[in-house]
């Protein structure tokens, strides 16, 4: 087909899963430590028995938060659409292959990458039963992209805390197949990626040439509850702004480990954590390895790993893209992050004209379609 636009960062979040999915699929004796779906005086919320709670189902944004107009500019623009009344009628835009299709030709986005429910794993607090939850969702999301392989790039949710189950679910999801890659349990209290424990995962994604994904988290959420309404207030705003860059440890810590070194063919793409501040970092870290840390396994400046083997995803950075040159055209994939009020749908035309209308159009092909072409399959004509 042709693609003019694919979106890099797409997302399905537990809230719009079908309701029994997980307590249906689950071996018996791990039914009663799933999600399921309860009705409470809110309305109908994602909860475990176990006390976890994800959100309202078919609620705004990875939290399931209830949609309030007039308090997020970008979540009146998606209410616009009918999105989160649809979804208060059982309608599951986001997890329906034909009705996600119709919101992505709404927003001008031929094909995407789709990330996982990694978070909700996170916060089941339940390490063993997580390992449950990610396969059903990665079997689900498998059949969801056959559907229309095409249009839909799935990545497989793997766990980040156990290193032999994250390898036997690789291997799981890689003889199944229908999924484009794998994105990695990213979480505060996470072991770093410097950390040696992660090489036997870099090394089976290296040799399956899987690429593997992190997506940006943010750190834990600061709460001021003794103080006035206008210091709480002040604390959100400060993590809302700068939860990306919690981006930039990972982003080094993957770079000196030598993970990179040692596979040459291992791609790492960082997912949705903006691009202005990559090329400081990269100058900071050349700088660094030059003056005291040659000692390390590598054998080319750290900003030359980058360029060989990592990619970064955007959704609106009009920062980085006049940085493009220094970032390297081939290393900066755009996404609408949909269905998120951080995201830009259904705008995103007006966004991609607006901040990448005057560079040239080869280059603009690169950020929008062509990269995330070639890394995720789509055959661009």
């Amino acid at each position: 087909m042709k693609y003019d636009v694919i979106s890099a960062d797409g997302h399905i979040d537990l809230i719009w899963m079908p309701p029994d999915l997980f307590t249906s699929q689950a071996p018996a004796d791990m039914k009663e430590r799933m999600p399921y779906v309860t009705e409470t005086s809110k309305g109908p919320l994602w909860v475990t028995r176990q006390g976890a709670k994800f959100g309202l189902m078919n609620g705004m944004g990875s939290a399931g938060r209830p949609y309030v107009p007039g308090e997020i500019h970008r979540s009146d623009r998606m209410a616009e659409t009918g999105l989160f009344e649809d979804g208060k009628k059982g309608i599951r835009r986001l997890t329906e292959p034909e009705l996600r299709i119709e919101d992505m030709e709404r927003d001008g986005v031929q094909a995407e990458v789709i990330y996982g429910i990694l978070g909700a794993g996170m916060r089941m607090n339940d390490p063993e039963a997580s390992l449950v939850l990610y396969r059903i969702y990665n079997e689900w999301l498998a059949d969801f992209c056959d559907t229309h392989p095409e249009r839909f790039a799935g990545l497989a949710s793997i766990p980040g805390h156990d290193v032999d189950a994250a390898l036997a679910e690789i291997d799981r999801v890689l003889q199944r197949g229908g999924l484009r890659g794998i994105e990695v349990a990213n979480h505060p209290t996470m072991v770093p990626l410097w950390h040696d424990r992660w090489e036997p995962l870099w090394a089976r994604a290296a040799e399956a040439g899987v690429p593997v994904h992190f997506h940006t988290l943010g750190g834990k959420m600061p709460t001021a509850p003794d103080r006035p309404q206008r210091v709480q207030r002040a604390a959100f705003a400060s993590f809302l702004t700068t939860f990306q860059m919690v981006m930039a440890n990972m982003l080094s810590g993957v770079i000196f480990s030598g993970c990179l070194e040692r596979h040459p063919n291992l791609r790492i793409v960082f997912g949705e954590g903006g691009i202005g501040w990559i090329p400081y970092l990269l100058d900071r870290m050349d700088m660094e390895w030059e003056e005291q840390f040659k000692d390390l396994d590598l054998t080319m400046k750290p900003s030359d790993y980058w360029h060989r083997q990592c990619k970064a995803t955007y959704q609106s950075d009009p920062i980085g893209v006049k940085l493009l040159e220094d970032l390297g055209p081939d290393n900066v994939m755009w996404g609408s992050d949909y269905p998120h009020p951080d995201g830009i749908w259904p705008d995103s035309q007006t966004f991609i004209e607006k901040e990448l209308g005057h560079i040239p159009a080869d280059l603009r092909r690169k950020v929008i379609r062509d990269n995330a072409a070639a890394v995720y399959g789509f055959k661009v004509a």
